[in-house]
């Protein structure tokens, strides 16, 4: 029987290593995911995010209390980084150079995470009495590993507010224009609420990320094992 609540859920079925790697994994990936939008701002020549005091690693600065109270209370949550795309130096592409550098972050992340745990899983579960810390650093590093995938892959639908939709208002003038509807943010909110939450969409694409991960680290497990 479920209580409804997904913290407490995880709880009562034990899964307590899963439930501290996701919290764990949430909070630092959109971190650093912002991290990267404001990295690449401040290349650009845009001070914004220094001057606002957003180049920090504080979580509540990046996502703010009512998107981590949302996290804990239905497991979504978002970011953000304030930027002025007029001071960027290249004025066409500077805003897709900014959007796409939040993404690099979480790929980065996923490569360097589903390594460790492929290599965790050849080397350590691999042997013949593998340590029972090993189970749970597998866990740890897959969850972030696959936590930043769908992060990735998720901002680059190119749906406002995404950054995918700035990256491609890069290069269409029109689909920029559209973007400038006081709506659109809201609009485009609703369109992914509806199909990646109602549809059998997300559960697909879930899926289909988790076999890249497994994909990933039975890869590294199999050149650790050769």
């Amino acid at each position: 029987m479920t209580s409804g609540w997904w913290i407490a859920d995880l709880w009562q079925q034990g899964q307590v290593v899963q439930l501290a790697s996701w919290i764990f994994w949430v909070i630092v990936s959109i971190s650093l995911h912002e991290l990267g939008h404001g990295w690449a701002a401040l290349w650009e020549g845009d001070d914004t995010p220094r001057r606002l005091g957003h180049m920090t690693i504080n979580p509540l600065v990046h996502m703010g209390g009512t998107s981590l109270i949302a996290f804990l209370l239905i497991g979504f949550a978002w970011g953000l980084m304030p930027v002025n795309p007029g001071n960027f130096r290249h004025r066409r592409w500077g805003d897709a150079i900014v959007a796409v550098a939040g993404p690099a972050v979480n790929l980065i992340l996923a490569m360097i995470l589903l390594t460790a745990a492929g290599i965790i899983s050849g080397n350590v579960l691999g042997s013949e009495n593998p340590p029972a810390w090993g189970a749970r650093a597998f866990e740890f590093c897959y969850t972030g590993g696959w936590l930043n995938l769908v992060l990735l892959a998720l901002n680059l639908i190119p749906i406002p507010p995404l950054d995918g939709s700035r990256i491609l208002a890069s290069f269409s003038n029109g689909y920029a224009r559209l973007l400038l509807h006081p709506n659109a943010s809201m609009f485009g909110l609703a369109f992914f609420v509806i199909v990646f939450w109602i549809t059998p969409v997300g559960q697909i694409a879930y899926r289909s990320i988790d076999n890249v991960a497994l994909l990933w680290v039975g890869l590294i497990q199999g050149l650790v094992m050769a």
